[in-house]
């Protein structure tokens, strides 16, 4: 009798009878892949093309039904398991080597309540997919900047946003969420039902059950919104950067910013600052105005534009397969001392598609209380991004070097905390930094953990690991 190669939850290679492989892919909706099966290597490619991982299994799912029994098959087992949403993860920890994958991407259904106010969506949407069907109704809800990025991922770490200044973070505006719990049960949480559970969910990322649907909260936004990006030659980055901090630090709650250093057109170093103005589209011309008139720009791409063009603003800048390296810190403000250790960076990019990047934290997301969900980071802040990226495969080491480099200088001026869903080196971050994401939340969600996954069966995320603490 043959048998599949797999890895156990302990990392010991066992193998498993291809006749109990096939019973439990019959058992499926959806498809079970193997290597060499049509689509196998379509389905294991994350979005970033620095991850090249071959798992042993991957359970397409079509709905529930598949997740959970997935997820028994895996315990029955003791394989070694992660979960898929978009995929769009710089770790690529959504995919295990050898392992099992419980692949989510196909659950893309959703429905908006316009009367309500409301959207029910399944956890393998993107954000792009999700903002094209609530914008029929002049609804959006905060989720990111990029149309690739899945919204389960985003969405369970907090979820950063053009919306976050006027309406929270992604994880402040759901109500409800499905899950299946790693003891194969199917459960709802929201603030009425598993309330616990409800206050991990937000923000505590993948680590206490596999969340299949989400509720969001709506509001009325768009279709046309005022934003766009405005890029300064490099001789003007000084200024351009103060300007960017004192604009972020008194910006109106409907205005949400980000900064960035990067290469222009012309192959010249640049600074760039995004920006969204939800607002009445005349008041918004007035209030991004000291973004556009300071000096004299190379491209000012500020414009009233509908709101699903400004969400893939940067698609081409971060597109799926580049190779990309991440390190994140949180820092508060940009002083004299950090803008010119940026600017010193920004001469030595890389790679034209790298960039030091700055998302901000304001308003709405900034005054809910730090232990009212998991996302504990209730302050004005950036969520600042070493980025490096490339298509050649064979620069990977120059930038991950050069992206440690510069993280490094970076620390002196940066709170020692950081956004989950950016603790993204899958060759250096560890227990410490995991630690830092949840800061005085850490011990509450390892207490959660604790209670859900006792045996830390789900360890493909920023994992909080119960079973060595």
């Amino acid at each position: 009798m043959s048998e599949q190669r797999i890895l156990t939850s302990k990392g010991v290679e066992r193998g498993l009878d291809d006749s109990v492989i096939d019973k439990f892919a019959s058992g499926l909706r959806g498809e079970l892949l193997r290597p060499g099966h049509v689509g196998y290597d379509t389905a294991r490619r994350v979005w970033n093309g620095m991850i090249d991982k071959r798992p042993a299994l991957i359970a397409r799912c079509a709905g529930t039904a598949d997740v959970l029994a997935s997820i028994r098959f895996a315990r029955e087992h003791d394989l070694l398991v992660s979960v898929r949403g978009g995929g769009h993860n710089y770790a690529g920890k959504a995919v295990c080597d050898r392992g099992l994958v419980i692949d989510l991407s196909p659950m893309k259904g959703i429905h908006v309540d316009p009367e309500r106010g409301t959207a029910r969506a399944q956890a393998g949407l993107r954000l792009g997919e999700f903002d094209r069907e609530t914008q029929v109704f002049g609804l959006a809800t905060t989720l990111g900047v990029n149309t690739d990025t899945g919204i389960a991922g985003l969405t369970l770490g907090g979820g950063y946003g053009w919306l976050a200044g006027a309406y929270g973070l992604a994880c402040d505006n759901v109500l409800s969420v499905q899950m299946v719990t790693v003891d194969g049960r199917v459960v709802t949480a929201s603030a009425t039902d598993n309330e616990d559970l409800f206050w991990g969910i937000r923000g505590g990322g993948a680590n206490l059950g596999v969340v299949v649907s989400f509720e969001y909260r709506l509001h009325p936004v768009g279709p046309v919104v005022l934003g766009g990006l405005v890029i300064y030659p490099i001789r003007s980055g000084k200024q351009a950067l103060r300007v960017f901090d004192d604009f972020s630090a008194g910006a109106p709650d409907e205005v949400s910013t980000a900064g960035f250093i990067l290469t222009a057109p012309d192959g010249q170093p640049a600074v760039g600052i995004g920006a969204c103005y939800s607002g009445p589209a005349a008041e918004g011309e007035r209030v991004l105005e000291p973004l556009r008139t300071f000096a004299t720009p190379l491209a000012d791409l500020i414009a009233p534009q509908p709101y699903v063009q400004l969400q893939a603003l940067f698609d081409d800048g971060w597109r799926p397969g580049r190779c990309y390296y991440n390190k994140s810190s949180i820092v508060r403000r940009l002083d004299e001392a950090a803008i010119d250790m940026l600017l010193a960076y920004g001469h030595t990019l890389p790679t034209p598609s790298s960039v030091i990047a700055f998302q901000q934290l304001h308003g709405a997301a900034s005054r809910v209380t730090p232990r009212d969900t998991a996302f504990p980071h209730r302050y004005h802040h950036y969520s600042a991004y070493v980025h490096p990226a490339t298509d050649d495969p064979a620069e990977s080491g120059k930038i991950v070097q050069w992206g440690r480099e510069c993280w490094q200088a970076l620390q002196p001026y940066a709170e020692r905390a950081v956004y989950v869903n950016a603790l993204e080196d899958a060759l250096e971050d560890g227990k410490t930094r995991v630690r830092e994401a949840y800061g005085p939340n850490y011990d509450r969600l390892l207490a959660l953990k604790r209670t859900y996954d006792p045996t830390n069966f789900l360890t493909g995320n920023q994992n909080v690991n119960s079973a060595t603490e």
